[in-house]
């Protein structure tokens, strides 16, 4: 059987974009048990309520959800479980210094298989205002009628 090429996406987390202004974005590796793997193979995880944290100089992401494999046996995973993400010494490094400012936060954007190894693009974020929001859609919209007009005056309308 040929290897998997190419990035398939499992899962991604509109609701950070909304809520983070997100400023840079990492790849991280997961360390995943078998079931695990097999239940994102099937394209099942949410990443609603998930973050992470540095602890002891390594990443470890919370709260993402990866329900339990239907076909597994008693060696199932727990949904919830604390995962530890595989980054460069460095990138920790950069990681540390820019989480001692205050506001910012570690965010999962999406989660994905490149090359068949699955992997988490983490997000260095800060969150929005209410304002902030409102900004982002007033600002969305204006983009979306100037699209609108632009194309009825290509079409001659």
């Amino acid at each position: 059987m040929p290897r998997e090429q190419g990035r398939k996406v499992v899962s991604t987390n509109r609701k950070a974009r909304h809520d983070y202004s997100i400023l840079d974005s990492f790849e991280c590796g997961i360390a995943l048990k078998g079931t695990e793997v097999k239940s994102l193979r099937l394209g099942r995880a949410s990443l609603v309520d998930g973050f992470a944290i540095i602890t002891d100089g390594e990443v470890f992401l919370h709260g993402v959800h990866i329900p339990e494999y239907t076909e597994g046996t008693w060696t199932n995973h727990e949904p919830r479980r604390v995962r530890k993400l595989l980054l460069h010494r460095r990138e920790i490094e950069k990681l540390v210094g820019k989480l001692k400012e205050s506001g910012y936060t570690l965010v999962p954007l999406s989660l994905y298989f490149k090359d068949g190894k699955a992997k988490v693009e983490l997000g260095l974020g800060r969150g929005k205002k209410s304002y902030d929001k409102r900004q982002d859609l007033a600002k969305r919209d204006s983009n979306r009628e100037m699209a609108r007009a632009m194309g009825r005056r290509a079409k001659g309308m």
